[in-house]
């Protein structure tokens, strides 16, 4: 008998009824019991019993009292929740727990999913103004609000998932992007997952031919993010952008008010698209970061100990969610050409359009700014002078180019980036 794919093993608190889920958040605390999930959920495992969840949210709660916590923390995490922190790797659940052990429970932090403070396009902000402390949302979506953060979205400008993680493991990555981001928009990035963006074709695409050139990509109507750079080059690939919420992006999809999204294929597994997607084409034409920031003055106020026992939890969660989100992308959610059996995107008929290098050299000098600069030119002066009076193109092209084409995220080698 096929056993249970990982969407069904993953689904781990639909077993439990809402009325009992709110009684034990109610009994243990909503992060204990979202904590004792996450330890609770493998796949592959049965899914865990309501008296299961409760021994292991009274044990983390236990734990979490002994003692008088210095600082509580809330974390903002969009739309994330233990199950889809399971298929998307972002770290976050991760995080809270390597930090509350390592700081012996001086730091507490409250984790608040599933859209309940801040969703993806406003959860920057609510850090801003302080409302959360910590947040969880993708950089692209953020960047309409910090958009500092269009500088990670050049066409072209990470050659391969190796190359992100290369750089935001580089002590180069304070002055070029860390440092900036927190003069202008005072948040402290802390981590974040790497993909590189894929145009996600709905459903009537289904029975035509895979897409496996910029020629057939022409005229699609995509829905886009906040990032105004990845706009530009969706623009010169010869698609129309449509700007949509990612929350309405699903029901864009349903409807056939957009052709496909621009998105990242784990982003697509997690927020349940997949029954609405029929090709993942790899065009991989600009930077998908699911990244965890802090308020800037939240982590000032902590001290020296603390702000080292933050960076070490976030330097720790960067090495989980580089290996987990790389599995995750092959066992998980199906990146290959044919999925692997049991997968979500095998299970759902998704096909992977992977285009051949030739085809991505040709999209790149249709729309990278080192071939096709014209276009560029606002947002490269906007961006050098916030990164202060410098090329920052250039300067991140040469270091996404010093890891080989071929090279694969998992030997990316990691690296404190604070200490230089």
């Amino acid at each position: 008998m096929k056993g249970n794919g990982p969407e069904e093993n993953l689904k781990q608190v639909r077993q439990v009824t809402r009325r009992e889920f709110a009684r034990l958040a109610g009994t243990f605390g909503l992060t204990s019991v979202l904590l004792g999930l996450s330890s609770l959920a493998r796949a592959g495992a049965r899914p865990p019993s309501t008296a299961e969840i409760a021994q292991a949210a009274s044990a983390i709660s236990t734990k979490r009292s002994k003692k008088q916590a210095k600082h509580k923390l809330i974390f903002g995490g969009s739309g994330f929740n233990e199950v889809n922190l399971k298929i998307e790797r972002q770290g976050a659940l991760f995080f809270i727990a390597d930090l509350e052990d390592r700081t012996d429970g001086e730091i507490q932090i409250e984790f608040h999913g599933n859209n309940t403070l801040c969703g993806q396009l406003n959860c920057i902000q609510k850090a801003q103004q302080g409302i959360v402390d910590i947040y969880a949302a993708s950089t692209q979506n953020s960047a309409a609000v910090a958009p500092f953060l269009n500088v990670l979205d050049f066409g072209y400008l990470w050659p391969n998932r190796a190359s992100q993680y290369n750089f935001f493991y580089d002590p180069r990555s304070e002055k070029l992007f860390r440092g900036p981001l927190r003069k202008k928009h005072k948040i402290h990035f802390l981590w974040t997952h790497c993909e590189l963006r894929d145009i996600q074709m709905g459903l009537k695409y289904k029975d035509k031919p895979k897409i496996m050139t910029v020629e057939a990509l022409k005229g699609t109507k995509l829905r886009v993010t906040g990032t105004q750079l990845g706009r530009i080059s969706m623009q010169l690939l010869g698609t129309n952008p449509v700007p949509l919420a990612w929350e309405e992006t699903l029901d864009g999809l349903k409807s056939g008010l957009i052709d496909g999204a621009e998105t990242w294929s784990s982003a697509v597994a997690y927020a349940n698209m997949t029954p609405f997607i029929s090709q993942d084409v790899h065009c991989q034409f600009f930077s998908g970061n699911e990244h965890t920031a802090m308020n800037l003055k939240s982590f000032e106020k902590l001290g020296p100990a603390l702000q080292n026992a933050v960076m070490e939890s976030a330097y720790l969660t960067q090495v989980h969610v580089q290996a987990a989100n790389e599995a995750a992308l092959l066992s998980v959610v199906g990146i290959t050409d044919p999925p692997l059996p049991g997968t979500i995107f095998e299970k759902y008929g998704v096909r992977n359009c992977i285009w051949p290098q030739s085809e991505l050299e040709k999209a790149e000098h249709m729309v990278s700014p080192k071939h096709n600069p014209k276009p560029w030119e606002k947002w490269r002066e906007r961006l050098n002078k916030w990164a202060g009076d410098i090329d920052i193109f250039e300067e991140l092209y040469a270091i996404a180019r010093e890891v080989p084409k071929d090279m694969q995220a998992i030997d990316v080698d990691p690296s404190r980036w604070w200490k230089g």
